[in-house]
């Protein structure tokens, strides 16, 4: 069987179903200079740091002709999907429906709430509108995956320790095989980003595994390959 070397062993590829990228939020709100991410004091620098490492994997899904999934956070205009706990996290301005550097925030259809254009999602893949932390909360997430035969999900994108790891556990605690790709996830505090990837990995792989982009690729292209044959 042909696997991925990763952390905290190899990663092994299935044999009759489909391994998918899943990229999170990676919107312009949370990565541009003048977005929202900045607007609360972060070093968006950090999170833009990932984005040629993340299109090289990008490209290479799309050349494998693989599932790709995008997922973006947000809420309606009238944030009826935008539960009180969370409309009202925090002590700072602006907040969620407050209008920011580019539109309202985490409003759909603003322009904060694209994706950057380097990750701009292609007419063929698919595109999660999630309200909450996890892509499997109130989407429909879990019914794509099955009627695609999706077993395996490399997943990516910001901010680690908050949108990406909550993601990776609802997905574990759904029975998918989830690879972290190191250095295509980032968070605004390098220390969280490393005790997500050592949680995520520990006991043996409680949640899932790690790699980078390199042997992801590498793992999958050796997958997609057919074997040569015999020689007379």
């Amino acid at each position: 069987m042909t696997a991925i070397a990763a952390l905290p062993y190899d990663y092994e590829l299935p044999n009759s179903s489909q391994v998918a990228l899943v990229i999170i939020d990676m919107q312009r709100d949370f990565m541009e200079t003048g977005g929202f991410g900045a607007a609360l004091g972060n070093n968006v620098e950090r999170l833009q740091a990932i984005v040629p490492t993340l299109e090289t994997l990008l490209a290479c899904f799309r050349a494998l002709n693989l599932p790709i999934i995008h997922t973006l956070e947000c809420h309606h205009p009238d944030l009826t999907d935008c539960p009180p706990a969370k409309l009202k996290r925090g002590q700072s301005s602006p907040k969620i429906g407050d209008l920011g550097p580019m539109g309202r925030i985490l409003v759909r259809g603003e322009p904060g709430n694209a994706i950057i254009p380097a990750l701009a999602p292609r007419p063929d893949e698919i595109v999660i509108h999630k309200p909450g932390k996890g892509a499997f909360y109130a989407t429909d997430l879990e019914p794509i995956l099955k009627t695609h035969n999706i077993t395996h999900l490399c997943i990516t994108g910001v901010t680690t320790e908050v949108c990406v790891q909550t993601t990776m556990r609802e997905a574990n605690d759904r029975g998918y095989e989830c690879l972290l790709v190191e250095d295509c996830t980032e968070s605004y505090f390098p220390e969280f980003k490393q005790a997500t990837l050592a949680m995520m990995r520990a006991q043996g792989g409680i949640i899932g595994w790690t790699a980078t982009a390199t042997q992801v690729i590498t793992g999958l292209h050796q997958w997609h390959t057919p074997p040569s044959p015999p020689q007379p």
